[in-house]
């Protein structure tokens, strides 16, 4: 499964972009954000990629989860979103 690595910086229209690409392409897709700003980013992703596919018969559905990550030899907790059709 692809993981795509969102921050607080990035361009919600440019994951949303590569989401839907990953989704078409492989069928299902990971975000992983590590703060309030990258999950708040990656959330709003989710939300216009679903318009993004929709007009393609497809429903997207994303279930979070925590994930231990090491950053930098530093131990971090991520969100992580699993992305898929319903």
């Amino acid at each position: 499964m692809e993981v795509l690595k969102v921050s607080s910086e990035s361009k919600v229209q440019s994951v949303a972009g590569a989401l839907s690409a990953v989704l078409r392409e492989y069928g299902k897709v990971e975000l992983q954000a590590v703060g309030a700003g990258a999950v708040n980013q990656a959330v709003k992703a989710i939300a216009v990629a679903r318009g993004y596919v929709a007009p393609n018969g497809i429903d997207l559905i994303a279930v979070p989860a925590f994930a231990d990550i090491l950053i930098d030899k530093e131990e971090r907790t991520a969100i992580r979103f699993f992305v898929e059709p319903r």
